[in-house]
């Protein structure tokens, strides 16, 4: 549906369950992203949830899988949508660590954002990242968010506390 350079954002098919299990139960992968704490998920339990949602029919959302290479990578999504505000949290998870670092995750977020942006007509995109998380600030901080807050010592992961950095990027800003 969104296509870049490097990724294609696209709707979550029933045959990527199985590796978003796998994503979503690699523990390095559930603290890159935040996990608070990391939990084990079954793959009955995602795919029951997954047909759940699909029983209702219409569209899936702003939830997007991204395939790179033909390879499904991750996942990223806006949600806690604010229709008064027009705003919207951005969240991104590459799964695969093989497509860490290398610029496909920094391409999510950029199609994300002008996807809200153009499309769903958010006025501010928001995210959350823990403070040790660097490469992805620096990956946010690219595409243009800028940090609005900081929670000092706020959540807890991989056996200590950490900060939890508020990031956002405005429209106007974008459009520049």
């Amino acid at each position: 549906m969104l296509k870049g350079k490097l990724i294609l954002l696209r709707a979550l098919e029933r045959d990527d369950l199985p590796l978003l299990h796998a994503f979503n139960n690699d523990i390095d992968v559930e603290l890159a992203g935040g996990g608070d704490p990391p939990l084990p998920q079954s793959l009955s339990r995602l795919e029951s949830e997954f047909d759940s949602k699909n029983a209702d029919g219409g569209r899936d959302g702003m939830d997007f899988a991204i395939e790179a290479d033909n390879h499904f990578i991750g996942i990223c999504a806006l949600f806690n949508h604010d229709r008064v505000a027009h705003t919207c949290e951005l969240g991104i998870t590459i799964g695969n660590k093989l497509f860490w670092g290398k610029g496909y995750g920094r391409e999510a977020v950029s199609l994300m954002v002008d996807y809200a942006f153009r499309y769903q007509n958010f006025r501010k995109v928001w995210l959350r990242v823990h403070g040790n998380n660097e490469r992805a600030q620096r990956a946010y901080q690219a595409v243009g968010f800028a940090e609005e807050g900081r929670l000092k010592q706020h959540v807890f992961s991989n056996g200590r506390y950490d900060d939890l950095v508020l990031m956002a990027i405005l429209k106007s800003d974008w459009e520049k």
